[in-house]
């Protein structure tokens, strides 16, 4: 993992755990969203992982941790996209929400948007 990712995620959890000791909701939303989308994108794909069956019972894994595969690795800029997007996305749904007349809840998307666009805008 790249200093870059580990300073940016590093960064998202302290700002976590300050929103949820101020008990600010749409933070808190935000940041375990985006941390939860990093977390995906590090995950590797079922089919990649090793073949370590066994030959007298189906499905039985010979060895401990003979399945257990690494997680993709991610540059700083996929993080920053990831995030970017989650940004992107709250906007465009701010935007959705005012057409409709939903003022509130516009304002709630567009204040978890400029939660995470500190991260990625500068």
């Amino acid at each position: 993992m790249t200093e870059q990712v580990t300073e940016l995620r590093a960064a998202m959890r302290t700002a976590l755990k300050d929103a949820m000791k101020t008990k600010d909701k749409g933070a808190t939303s935000a940041l375990r969203s985006a941390l939860g989308a990093i977390d995906n994108a590090e995950a590797v794909q079922a089919e990649t992982a090793p073949d370590a069956g066994s030959d007298n019972v189906a499905g039985a894994v010979a060895g401990v941790g003979t399945a257990d595969v690494a997680r993709r690795e991610l540059t700083g800029e996929d993080v920053t996209g990831i995030v970017r997007s989650a940004v992107d996305e709250r906007r465009a749904n701010a935007a959705d929400y005012d057409r409709l007349g939903q003022h509130d809840a516009a304002e709630a998307v567009r204040y978890e948007a400029s939660v995470l666009a500190r991260f990625v805008d500068g």
